[in-house]
Formats: structure tokens, C-alpha cells, sequence
């Protein structure tokens, strides 16, 4: 299984030069991202619990390695990410078979390292 911290530090030099090459697009996203992964009528937590079930969906491993992490820093408990990685399952059936526990390991991953500032979960 991958290093997911180290999937995200693999990202981090292009995606700040993608960041320096269309800042304005790249700026358009963070805002986004800033204004749905908040507190509403559902939790931050909740959104990282749906945005890590779509990056298994989607088989995005830099996605699965930022959601897994959101969903440790917001307080996921294991239980709650493998009843969200089942939702997947019976959706996408197959891949998600290779995809969940490739999310599973993500956030056992980061739920082992502790959990740290909720803001660097943010983009850019």
C-alpha cells in the first residue's frame, strides 16, 4: 500500500507551481472547497466522509490520501469511514473492492499519526 502522507508531499511541488501558473482558476477552487468543507446542516466531518467515498469512486489517489486525512482531522471514527467505504461498495461494486481498502489503509494512516491543523486540509 502507497505512503499516503507521502502521496500528498509527492503533490504539493506541482501543485504549486499548477497554483503559480493559473492562480486565479486555482484560487476559484479554494474558495469552493473553503465554503462547502464547513459546519452546515452537515457536518465538516460528514463532507469528509462523502468526499473520501467519491475519491474511491473516482480512484483518485491524491483525493482518497486528502480525504482520508480530512476525515481523521474532523474526528472520523473507524467505524463511520468503513460504513462510508460499504456505501462504495455496494455502488461501484468492483473497483471499490481495490479502491476502499486502499482508503481504509489512507486513514488508518493519518488516524495513527494524530490529527493537526484542520486547515492545511485546504487547498492552495
Amino acid at each position: 500500500m502507497p505512503d499516503y502522507p507521502q502521496v500528498l508531499k509527492d503533490l504539493s511541488t506541482p501543485i504549486s507551481e499548477l497554483r503559480q501558473a493559473i492562480p486565479e482558476v486555482w484560487a476559484g477552487y479554494t474558495q469552493t472547497h473553503r465554503a462547502v468543507m464547513v459546519d452546515g446542516a452537515l457536518s465538516a466531518k460528514h463532507k469528509e466522509l462523502v468526499a473520501l467515498a467519491i475519491s474511491i469512486v473516482k480512484r483518485c489517489d491524491g483525493c482518497v490520501a486528502a480525504h482520508a486525512r480530512g476525515a481523521a482531522r474532523q474526528g472520523a471514527s473507524s467505524q463511520e469511514v468503513a460504513e462510508a467505504i460499504g456505501v462504495t461498495l455496494l455502488l461501484e461494486g468492483g473497483p471499490a473492492t481495490v479502491w476502499g481498502p486502499r482508503a481504509w489503509e489512507a486513514y488508518q494512516q493519518f488516524a495513527a499519526a494524530g490529527t493537526s491543523d484542520p486547515a492545511a486540509d485546504r487547498p492552495g
